[in-house]
């Protein structure tokens, strides 16, 4: 028997962000940064039977970790929405956490803050490679702006370093 047969869909539906992630991303300008291009490591792993998702993220540009990101992915069965709290070295301490669902292979997460909205969305091409773009709609705005997009492709575990 699956250890994790005896979750909910939702929660089982999580379990396509486990695993040792290597990207390739382009960043936009923006308030935070310059455009450009970086890489990242991803290393996510099942907590407490599956119910939860414990991601650490590290993304690298000009030789220095430039950002870095602890993320938990939960899934609220009354809701039946997908959540991700996520804590992050820009400091920003998260009022509430990003919600969202599936649509086909795709999860779509939205955040709202004082400073705006984000948007992340995770796209699974199979089980070993996956898209992400993140974007950010300024508070007063109609408008999103692109911040991140990379593709990521599952490696083995021993190639991530320092998590």
């Amino acid at each position: 028997m699956n250890a994790f047969s005896s979750l909910s869909d939702g929660h089982q539906r999580l379990q396509a962000l486990v695993g040792a992630w290597r990207g390739e991303e382009e960043v936009a300008a923006t308030q935070w940064t310059d455009a450009g291009t970086a890489t990242s490591e991803v290393l996510a792993e099942a907590e407490f039977g599956g119910l939860f998702v414990v991601r650490r993220y590290r993304q690298h540009r000009d030789g220095t970790v430039s950002f870095g990101a602890h993320n938990v992915f939960g899934y609220d069965q009354q809701k039946g929405a997908v959540t991700m709290h996520q804590f992050d070295s820009m400091g920003f301490v998260p009022m509430s956490p990003a919600t969202g669902m599936w649509n086909g292979n795709e999860l779509v997460l939205e955040r709202s803050s004082s400073r705006g909205a984000a948007r992340v969305t995770y796209g699974f091409d199979g089980a070993d490679t996956y898209r992400m773009k993140l974007e950010f709609r300024p508070a007063g705005s109609d408008a999103w702006q692109d911040m991140v997009s990379g593709l990521y492709r599952r490696v083995s575990p021993s190639t991530i370093n320092g998590f």
